[in-house]
């Protein structure tokens, strides 16, 4: 299913849509009685203005089964809204789709109500505006109901339209992972063709349903009898396997269009990757596949894997799989795929699905995040990225996630920009700014697609600690040491002074005996075993024994370096009915610095998942409309964006409450005078020019000056050329630095740090996305490495921290609000200690500066299209 907006030039075509329908007595509702919808009707509704008409259509193949409509009220920021809806349609929820595009393109133009008028026996009608999260108010005259509602958007509304999309895009790549029959299209008896390795996979694995090899050149592919063509199949076809050259699969997917087949792997290479001609055939096989309500994972991709038993698909080109588990996997790429699925195998991981996207033309990795997000099936996801499609939409839906199921995720190119075959789908997104993405999303971000397997093995076979108390048990004083250095080094805390060593002749039960009593006690919130081969001749197998079977009934994860083998050993795992490890298996780690890291990973997101969600808090004397203002007249003179004056940088400060030192701006001496006079001695001067701003060692800035004749002194000996700042001196604190930091393909961040050179030439700042809660304002101004000055360095007394959080927030409450500011950059904030000084105040911001620009894209946009709503 396709949905889209009607340009005025469209009427003609969409006339011939309908001229074209199989069904030439279709009738249409409108608000409850039927209408005939003639082409008349349809060259004026598709006739529509861009700012005061807009119209989506919804069609079902070549099909139109629906149109919803909206028309401004002239001179009013009101619109008339109008749904039409084919009777064999009703009740599928299209209305309810409808109302959410038009009310997202309503508000980019400036409409804030939408009214509607229904006839009082269409209830359903009625319905989908009152369900749509909407306050809407109503009365009744002469059978009619009258709505009136505020389109602006709500938690209400936005909690139905990403329940919605969760439903949709969920159903939609469960019908890819669950399909009933597979064709295979470019099947071959050709060994080293991929068709062929493909239909053998199918066949191997046992896939529960009928598998239909293509190939109009054999009767006979692997000894199943092959078609022509996909549209020779005499059966359905749920699913079909493209690998075939890329210049062929554009009639390959014509041919599925007609067959009615439902989703697409396509395997074949030759698009994104291969440049500019091949996005284009790209975007052009998408978007036959959309407008069928197929849905393509790849081009370029490995393929698909499902491991019910009721299922059973791998269509794919990997040749083996890992058994069936709790894990679903997705990994952007193509070629690392075949030897992450066997890295996973070999370490004997579960995986409940798989998906390999490719170039992710159409499915992404957000799209199996809202499948696995309520499949039974799958309790840990695993993402192997690139690159984000869409890095908001990812956010939201990983923090959805990351709720219930660990995220774990190893983004590559974290020094880089985009491999040149990710360019057309996929944008680059700052280093900084993907850390900020997975902390504030709750995302395990691990550096390695080693670290990636063993984080998954200990989050879906332990389960999470309460705390980060750890204990260490073995048989070797030289690896538990090791183990104490790790733990400290992960910034975990050891539950007791030394390692628990039995000795290297320790028996089977005094090790169980150590381990029982580690995990009994309450001062240990997880224990790390080490077991190396005994001088004794006690069999391995029996401490192994004994490690699972304290693990099997603990509350506290139990993670191991056994025999310095890696995975699930069999002396480790308890196996569940098809013999793959199950829940209270004892992962292993070639290394005791490995065991700790995955540990220490696993804790912080215990931690993220125990923390309150916390609340984006109202603030007092904040003034939007007088900011907006600011932000729009800057913009009126220059449409393109400029840097705010100095005078409009403080102004737009203070609409929103931020604390400012006395200050003016001059540009001879006795102004100068003037300004000290009236901010109050003693005070500072300090040069705008770009390369003296907050250069003392350049002469730009001159502390301290305690009288008139100190302020003429100081303005003589600033280089002359531009406008200086005369500002009241700021009591003694600590200098910190606030910042947004304007991403566009990610969003803005608010990042914090402790001013200085030092801090700026490590790059000490710790980012966090918006919007920003109390819980996020507290935790950013404890990240960087630096947050010791502000709490008490060596007897210093503690600055008032409550102070910094009242600012980021409200910094962060300026940036959600005006999209328009790009950047601003706070430096200094001078803070110093609670009690009140300098006027009753704790924190002032001494410097400022601010860019504003026509807005990029924060908020993520509404879904623009629709998908498997039957």
């Amino acid at each position: 299913m396709h949905l889209r907006p009607i340009c005025p030039e469209d009427a003609d075509g969409l006339t011939g849509l309908m001229e074209r329908s199989s069904d030439q007595t279709r009738y249409l509702r409108f608000f409850g009685p039927m209408k005939r919808l003639s082409d008349r009707d349809l060259h004026r509704f598709t006739h529509v203005d861009h700012s005061d008409r807009v119209a989506f259509v919804v069609l079902l193949g070549d099909q139109l089964i629906a149109v919803g409509r909206y028309d401004r009220l002239p001179g009013t920021t009101d619109a008339e809204i109008a749904f039409l809806v084919e009777d064999a349609h009703q009740g599928r929820g299209l209305g309810s789709v409808l109302l959410e595009h038009l009310a997202a393109a309503a508000r980019e133009r400036g409409i804030t109500r939408f009214v509607a008028e229904v006839l009082a026996q269409n209830a359903r009608m009625v319905r989908v505006f009152l369900d749509a999260g909407y306050h809407a108010s109503r009365s009744y005259e002469d059978g009619v109901v009258h709505l009136t509602f505020p389109i602006a958007l709500t938690d209400d509304s936005l909690a139905v339209s990403h329940e919605r999309e969760q439903r949709s895009e969920s159903r939609s790549i469960a019908r890819l992972l669950t399909p009933s029959s597979v064709a295979v299209v470019g099947a071959s008896n050709d060994e080293g063709k991929v068709g062929n390795a493909v239909l053998r996979n199918l066949l191997e694995y046992g896939f529960d349903g009928p598998v239909y090899p293509v190939n109009p050149n054999v009767r006979h592919v692997r000894g199943v009898p092959a078609f022509a063509s996909i549209e020779a199949i005499p059966d359905d076809v749920d699913l079909a396997v493209v690998a075939v050259p890329a210049d062929e699969v554009a009639g390959v997917v014509e041919s599925c269009r007609r067959k009615r087949v439902r989703g697409l792997v396509v395997i074949s290479g030759g698009f994104g990757e291969s440049g500019p001609a091949g996005r284009d055939a790209e975007r052009r096989l998408v978007a036959a596949a959309r407008a069928s309500g197929m849905r393509v994972v790849g081009p370029n991709c490995l393929g698909i894997v499902n491991t019910d038993p009721a299922v059973r698909l791998d269509a794919s080109l990997a040749p083996q799989v890992p058994g069936r588990g709790r894990v679903g996997f997705f990994a952007q790429s193509g070629a690392l795929g075949v030897a992450l699925l066997e890295r996973a195998r070999s370490r004997n991981i579960g995986l409940s699905s798989f998906v390999s996207a490719g170039n992710r033309a159409d499915v992404s990795g957000n799209d199996l995040l809202q499948y696995w997000a309520t499949d039974p099936g799958t309790e840990v996801v695993l993402l192997h990225l690139e690159s984000f499609g869409n890095p908001r939409k990812f956010a939201r839906l990983a923090r959805s996630v990351a709720r219930t199921k660990p995220v774990v995720a190893v983004k590559s190119g974290r020094h880089g920009g985009l491999a040149p075959g990710l360019a057309g789908t996929s944008v680059a997104v700052p280093e900084q700014s993907v850390a900020a993405l997975f902390t504030s999303a709750g995302v395990i971000r691990v550096d390695t697609v080693a670290q990636l397997f063993e984080v998954g093995m200990l989050a879906a076979h332990q389960p999470l600690p309460d705390g980060d108390r750890v204990a260490v048990v073995g048989n070797s004083t030289a690896l538990g040491v090791l183990v104490a250095d790790a733990v400290l080094d992960q910034g975990l805390a050891l539950a007791h002074e030394a390692p628990v060593d039995i000795g290297t002749g320790g028996s089977p039960e005094e090790f169980r005996a150590a381990l029982q009593s580690a995990v009994d006690d309450d001062g240990v919130d997880a224990v790390v075993a080490v077991f190396l081969p005994p001088l004794v001749r006690t069999p391995p197998e029996e401490y192994g024994r004994a490690l699972r079977e304290v693990s099997v009934g603990s509350a506290k994860p139990v993670v191991a370096t056994f025999l310095s083998a890696e995975g699930f050993l069999p002396e480790l795992t308890l196996p569940d009915a098809a013999g793959m490890p199950a829940r209270g298996s004892v992962p292993s780690y070639a290394t005791p610095e490995r065991a700790v890291i995955a540990l220490a990973r696993v804790t912080e997101y215990a931690r993220w998942r125990q923390r309150p969600v916390g609340t984006v808090p109202e603030l007092p004397d904040v003034d939007e409309e007088r900011a907006r203002a600011i932000v729009q007249g800057a913009l009126a003179d220059s449409p393109a964006g400029r840097p705010l004056t100095d005078d409009e940088a403080l102004a737009l400060l203070g609409a929103y409450g931020i604390p400012l030192l006395g200050t003016r701006v001059v540009t001879d001496a006795e102004q100068a005078v003037a300004a000290a006079d009236a901010v109050g001695y003693p005070v500072v001067l300090k040069s705008t020019a770009p390369w003296l701003r907050h250069r003392t060692d350049l002469g730009g800035v001159r502390l301290d000056l305690a009288d008139a004749a100190a302020v003429r002194a100081a303005y003589a000996a600033i280089p002359a050329g531009d406008p200086v700042i005369v500002q009241e001196m700021a009591a003694p604190g600590v200098a910190t630095v606030v910042e947004v930091v304007d991403d566009p393909s990610f969003g803005a961040l608010v990042s914090f740090g402790v001013g200085g050179v030092a801090t700026d030439l490590l790059g000490d700042r710790a980012y966090r996305t918006l919007p920003l809660t109390d819980l996020d304002a507290a935790e950013l101004v404890r990240a960087p490495r630096a947050w010791p000055l502000l709490d008490g360095w060596r007897g210093a007394e503690p600055v008032d921290v409550a102070a910094l959080e009242d600012l980021l927030l409200r910094v962060a409450r300026l940036a959600d609000d005006l999209p328009e500011v790009l950047g601003l950059d706070l430096t200094p904030v001078i803070v110093g200690p609670a009690n009140p000084w300098h006027g009753g105040r704790s924190l002032v911001v001494a410097g400022g500066t601010a860019r504003v620009g026509p807005p990029t894209a924060r908020v993520e946009p509404g879904a623009r299209r629709m998908r498997d709503l039957y």
